[in-house]
Order: structure tokens, then sequence, then C-alpha cells
């Protein structure tokens, strides 16, 4: 009789996908700021709303969701949503590196069949099961999840909703500013400076802004810039003084009046906030 040998040494080198399942109710919990600022993240985001409903901005272009809605969001896209009542769902934020996997544009999937949807929810669970344990072949199943996660997708893109109403040359620009402040949002730079490198005017470009997201040119920088100063506070030691020079405020006082009149807090009050 012969017997097959394991090394559990070799199950170590294999890398472990960095996946992350995020709950909406916990990053809600955390301060509404994590979800309605304008921000991106530097890998692919899956958005799966299970229940409630509320308008998602993408790279500047506003829209409603309801539940079982699946929003997936390229690499650095910027966006934000907000909620009306209570909203279930959860946050997947994929593998860095594994963007050839997935779509280069947003896919909004407005999923009506109860089919695609038990599909797309048990995959999740089925990751949430495997980061939370430490079982031999962990590494792989999650691989294998990821990537029929990004089956799935692609599978239900076919229904891909994403319909604001403005005019197509609106939606361009604005997408190309949220585009651009996504690069330069750190630098010392105004409406007037994003308006002229667009080849527009200040006036053209908040006009389209307000008709794509709801919002002007002026408040999405804000937003922008201030989302990443209240995650600089919470998790860096730097002094204030040195946030505000990093994101391009013309003084620590201008950026202490910005910051308190976004948020209600001044930035060191929001700092010595207890985390929930």
């Amino acid at each position: 009789m012969s017997f097959v040998q394991s090394d559990p040494l070799s199950r170590a080198t294999t890398p472990v996908p960095d996946l992350r399942v995020v709950p909406i109710g916990r990053m809600v919990a955390e301060g509404r700021w994590r979800i309605e600022a304008m921000r991106s993240y530097d890998r692919p985001v899956l958005i799966w709303f299970t229940r409630g409903q509320g308008r998602i901005t993408i790279a500047g272009a506003q829209r409603g969701y309801g539940p079982h809605n699946a929003i997936f969001l390229p690499r650095g896209t910027m966006h934000g949503f907000d909620t009306i009542g209570q909203v279930f769902g959860t946050i997947l934020h994929l593998p860095r590196g594994s963007e050839d996997q997935w779509p280069d544009s947003p896919v909004h999937l407005r999923l009506r069949d109860a089919q695609p949807q038990g599909e797309l929810t048990a995959l999740i669970d089925s990751a949430e099961r495997e980061l939370a344990g430490d079982l031999p072949g962990r590494a792989r199943a999650l691989e294998s999840i990821t990537g029929m996660i990004s089956v799935w997708l692609e599978r239900n893109m076919a229904a891909a909703v994403m319909g604001p109403t403005a005019s197509p040359a609106a939606i361009r620009l604005v997408g190309r500013y949220t585009a651009l402040v996504e690069q330069r949002f750190t630098e010392a730079l105004g409406i007037a400076e994003y308006a002229k490198a667009l080849g527009v005017t200040p006036t053209h470009l908040t006009r389209c802004c307000n008709q794509v997201a709801h919002r002007t040119a002026h408040d999405i920088l804000t937003d922008r810039k201030l989302f990443d100063a209240r995650r600089r506070l919470r998790e860096e030691t730097v002094p204030v003084s040195e946030i505000a020079r990093n994101l391009g405020f013309r003084s620590p006082a201008y950026f202490t009046r910005a910051f308190k009149a976004n948020t209600g807090q001044s930035p060191t009050a929001f700092r010595a906030q207890p985390r929930n």
C-alpha cells in the first residue's frame, strides 16, 4: 500500500490573493464619509447591493442603484455613493495585478433574475469562508473564486445599464475632468487650471458637472481632497499642516476652514474622535 505524502511547507510558498470582502454596513458604521466622499482605489472593486437604494456617482456621472445591483469599477475610478435609509451589501476589493481579468470601463448590472443573484451571493460567501479560515489550498481556492467572479461578471454584462441623461459631450467632459482630478488632486490647482487643461471655460465645466454629477466642479475637487485628508488623519500621525501642504491647500488655516465646513469638525477633532 502506498501513501501520498504532503509537504506543509510547500503550501506556505503560494501567495494568498489580496482579496478583501467588506460589508457596506461596516463602512457606514465607521462614518458615512467612508462611502459618500469621492475616492478611488488602487485595485478593481465590485460593489454588490442586496437591499436598500440610493445614488452612486461614477467618474462624475450620477445614477440610481437599488437591491441586487452589482457595480464594477476599474482601478483608479473615482466614485462615491449615498444611501436612502439602510443599505446592505458587500464591497469586494479585488486582487491587485488582476486587471486583465476585468472590464476596462465601469459596469452597472441591475439583476432581476434570482439565478445570477444567488450565484454572486454564493461566490462572495465562499470567498468570506476562505478568508476566515486557514485550510490547505486556501490561496488556490481564493484565486479560483476570484476567477469565477470575473466569469460571472462577463456573462452578465449584457444587462449592463450605465445611462445618465446628460448629453454625451457633457458626460465625456466630466469623465475627463474626474480622471484629471484623480491624477492631480494633491496639487495646488483651482478649477480655472483644470478647465484650461481640458480646453473649456470654468463656467462650462461647472455647468456640465451640475448636469452629469449634480454637483459643481469645485465640490467634486474638494470632496476628493477631503476624503484623502480624512483617510490620512485616521491612518497617519503626520502634523495637520503637513497634510494640508501635501493636498495642495494654500495654508493650514485654509485647510482647517474647508475641512470644518465640509465635516463640521476641525481636523484635530476628527483625528481625536474614537473609531467605531
